[in-house]
């Protein structure tokens, strides 16, 4: 196929040369009813390119299939069969990957450190989870993804499972042995669903992780926005193979997404698979050798331990992301939740992430040797000026496995059950109604149906104690829990 072409900005450039004038959505009319003071911060540009594809970049029957023609460009990219773009992010798009297949009642296998997007699926859909563990890493302290023996396990002991969710790379970048555990979905004749949010640029250079599709995996739900270089909300999700019917996918994402999809998201995803394509060896091989010297410079600083392919190990990673860096600060006697903050106020440096633990960072193909430089050092003067912070009392981590806890009822029946909010302590025994995420990376402490123990009320509350944020609690300061009536 011809990866020079790109036809949503094609389709734009010809909307402009044609001068329509357009008497439906968007109100703006193209910029010309845009505040000012608006455009003087977004740019003109933003507005002009903001057109309906219907009666805008495309006719009304879509004769011209100019959304089609740039998914099956993506999909040629990176070896899938069949790609849709969604405006959603992939918080919609593993939902309607979800949806594909199982429906109410079913059973579907999730890693149970999945993001709380993948919860809420699993509430409106009426799906039945059956949580295959990650593997908890005690001296870190984070989860690593299931390997292919805990699927298999998982799959005996339920053999009318629908399906698979896997997790990789996980919001710190440990990866998961796809090509193992789509092997054993496809012995068991069910297909894997991979939520790589995190891996929009795998497939463009040999020397990262494997890449979903290419690894056997029958759908693949990616964030664009994250790694690549499309805007906020771009997601695609790939499907390879016959497991899953390509019509289900699409009508199944028709009935999540929106009728008023954005053009600057297509055009973004349109415009980053051409510059994938033709460039994104040369500029992933960059930033994979920003990602080298950034790591040995982070290694020589006292008091930062960058986590490394140590963790790639039997019961550990299968692989590691090189351009997520994870950076544990608590040998500087403070949580990561202190060190994010800090490096936000002091240096305008904007980590990705942060825990109880450590920070995380990614470089891309975006960054340059001004932001590498900026980046370390900030984390000098982190490092040097780490003991002027307050001492707090530390998050009272938890031990492996406390985090795995009985589930009563399906996370929808909790959801939607009759329910009180209770002081934090007597929700303990409770059946927990509510999804209760740190944020970020946004993975459930607690899910809804699941029984509330004592340690995920000690480390849940230490934390926020700490810095711990958890916006999707109906009581962020966690001094109650909602928790299912009775």
């Amino acid at each position: 196929m011809d990866h020079s072409r790109t036809p949503v900005l094609e389709a734009i450039e010809a909307f402009h040369r044609r001068g329509d004038v357009v008497f439906g959505p968007p109100g703006h009319k193209q910029g010309r009813g845009v505040d000012p003071r608006v455009l003087q911060l977004m740019g003109e540009g933003t507005f002009a390119c903001d057109v309906l594809t219907l009666n805008g970049l495309d006719d009304r029957r879509e004769s011209q299939g100019v959304v089609s023609q740039a998914e099956d460009l993506m999909a040629d990219a990176v070896g899938a069969d069949t790609t849709f773009f969604s405006t959603c992010g992939s918080s919609l798009s593993v939902k309607a990957a979800m949806i594909s297949v199982a429906g109410p009642g079913e059973k579907l296998l999730i890693s149970r450190n999945a993001h709380k997007s993948v919860v809420a699926g699993v509430i409106v859909s009426g799906i039945s989870p059956v949580w295959v563990h990650p593997h908890f890493d005690a001296d870190l302290h984070l989860a690593h993804p299931p390997e292919p023996a805990d699927v298999r396990r998982a799959l005996e002991a339920n053999p009318d499972a629908k399906g698979m969710l896997l997790i990789t790379p996980t919001d710190w970048g440990t990866c998961a042995d796809i090509a193992g555990v789509a092997e054993v979905c496809h012995e068991f004749g069910v297909p894997l669903i991979v939520d790589e949010a995190w891996g929009a640029h795998l497939p463009f250079h040999p020397d990262l992780p494997a890449w979903g599709v290419d690894a056997g995996a029958d759908v693949v739900v990616t964030s664009v926005h994250k790694m690549g270089s499309a805007i906020e909300q771009s997601s695609v999700f790939h499907l390879k193979g016959d497991l899953v019917d390509p019509q289900v996918l699409k009508q199944r994402e028709d009935l999540l997404g929106t009728t008023s999809s954005s053009p600057l998201v297509y055009a973004s995803l349109d415009g980053w698979r051409r510059q994938m394509v033709e460039q994104g060896e040369q500029l992933l091989g960059a930033a994979l050798q920003r990602a080298q010297r950034v790591r040995a410079a982070v290694d020589g600083i006292d008091g930062l331990d960058l986590m490394g392919r140590e963790v790639v190990r039997p019961q550990g990673a299968f692989d590691l992301d090189p351009l997520a860096l994870t950076i544990d600060v608590r040998a500087l006697g403070i949580s990561g939740y202190q060190a994010g903050d800090w490096l936000r106020a002091a240096c305008h440096v904007d980590v990705g992430s942060a825990d109880a633990c450590r920070i995380g960072v990614r470089l891309t193909h975006g960054d340059d040797e001004q932001t590498e430089a900026v980046l370390l050092r900030s984390l000098r003067r982190l490092a040097a000026e780490a003991g002027e912070l307050e001492r707090k009392e530390p998050t009272r981590l938890p031990r492996p496995g406390q985090l795995e806890m009985e589930n009563a009822m399906t996370p929808r029946e909790a959801f939607f059950a009759p329910v009180e909010q209770v002081p934090v302590q007597r929700a303990v025994g409770r059946v927990v109604a509510e999804l209760v995420s740190p944020y970020p990376p946004g993975v459930p402490v607690l899910a809804p149906g699941e029984v509330v123990t004592q340690e995920a009320v000690d480390y849940l509350v230490s934390g926020v104690a700490a810095g711990m944020l958890v916006p999707d609690a109906a009581d962020p300061t966690l001094q109650t829990l909602r928790v299912v009536a009775g």
